[in-house]
């Protein structure tokens, strides 16, 4: 783990704990709700990137933006939306956040500041970049934290909200989750750098390069990128070297990587890592691990039975909240 990570309290610690493995215990059922038929449409898991939006996470203060792509779940729960009511959006009930008619790829909080879940590929960073220039527009010091994946990367829509961005210095984020898959196309093979936080050089906009498997270095790298935009600056872009353990949705077998290259991911498994700096470091026993272990399981539980519980939205639903 990153040396910095002695800056931290033991509740510092065990929260970035608890909020990673949260993510990761309802990604793993929202995959087994899905494959019994409770989940439709497409579901796009955000497991093995969990320290990306937990350390960013702490980066934030009131008032900054967080959209993203169509593998939401992770960011939303990040952001402090209630679990229950992402569930039951995924299982397109009533008391889901979106009323059971976005789904999951179409999640939304605007009390937790989250714009989205955008389920075109590219679609998040315009959006972002306005939201960017409306708290310019309004003289705050707010930052859009924007993400998007390393397919996402070679939109032309990304590149002209480079542009913009840069134009009018907007306090934005770009953060690059480059999980190295765009759907089943490895980067190697798709991409013609593979150092995608070099793409803003043609703008003017700084990028760097961030370990995006252990939390301590997100949190750390973060923050200054954090600093540096929202001093004024204008845009950053930051690529989280990252990696996804299941098919980029829940219809895609993965069959394109071989089992040796996930296991060896794996055992730079996030949470796996915070686990056991905790423990070799003393911070925490063993019990204390497992009670937020216990907890977290209890609390699934009750997130799935209320999602399961809610009715499923009435018909006079189907037209509301159209805009022409």
């Amino acid at each position: 783990m990153a040396a910095n990570s002695k800056e931290f309290s033991k509740k510092d610690l065990l929260n970035f704990y608890r909020e990673m493995l949260l993510i990761r215990r309802f990604e793993e059922k929202a995959g087994q709700l899905y494959g019994m038929g409770l989940i439709a449409g497409f579901c796009h898991l955000y497991i093995g990137q969990e320290a990306i939006a937990t350390g960013m996470h702490s980066t934030m203060k009131q008032g900054d933006k967080v959209i993203t792509t169509y593998r939401d779940h992770g960011h939303m729960i990040s952001t402090g939306s209630d679990p229950k009511k992402i569930m039951a959006e995924l299982l397109g009930r009533k008391d889901g956040s979106s009323k059971g008619k976005g789904g999951s790829m179409h999640l939304f909080d605007l009390e937790k500041h989250f714009y989205g879940g955008h389920g075109i590929v590219g679609a998040s960073v315009p959006i972002g970049a306005g939201l960017a220039f409306a708290d310019k527009y309004r003289g705050n010091d707010n930052v859009t934290y924007c993400y998007f994946g390393d397919g996402a990367a070679h939109q032309g829509q990304v590149y002209e909200s480079f542009n913009m961005a840069k134009l009018w210095n907007l306090p934005v984020l770009f953060i690059i989750e480059n999980n190295h898959y765009a759907m089943g196309t490895s980067q190697a093979r798709s991409s013609s750098i593979d150092e995608l936080h070099k793409r803003g050089i043609g703008f003017n906009i700084p990028g760097v390069k961030i370990n995006g498997m252990d939390v301590f270095d997100v949190i750390r790298d973060g923050q200054k990128c954090v600093d540096f935009v929202r001093a004024g600056n204008g845009p950053m872009i930051l690529e989280m070297d990252t990696y996804r353990y299941r098919g980029h949705s829940m219809s895609d077998p993965a069959t394109y990587r071989s089992k040796e290259e996930l296991n060896c991911k794996k055992e730079k498994d996030p949470i796996d890592s915070l686990r056991a700096h905790i423990l070799t470091s003393k911070i925490a026993v063993e019990d204390e691990i497992k009670k937020i272990d216990d907890a977290i399981k209890s609390e699934i539980n009750e997130i799935v039975e209320f999602a399961k519980n809610s009715p499923e939205p009435d018909e006079s639903e189907l037209m509301t909240e159209i805009y022409n």
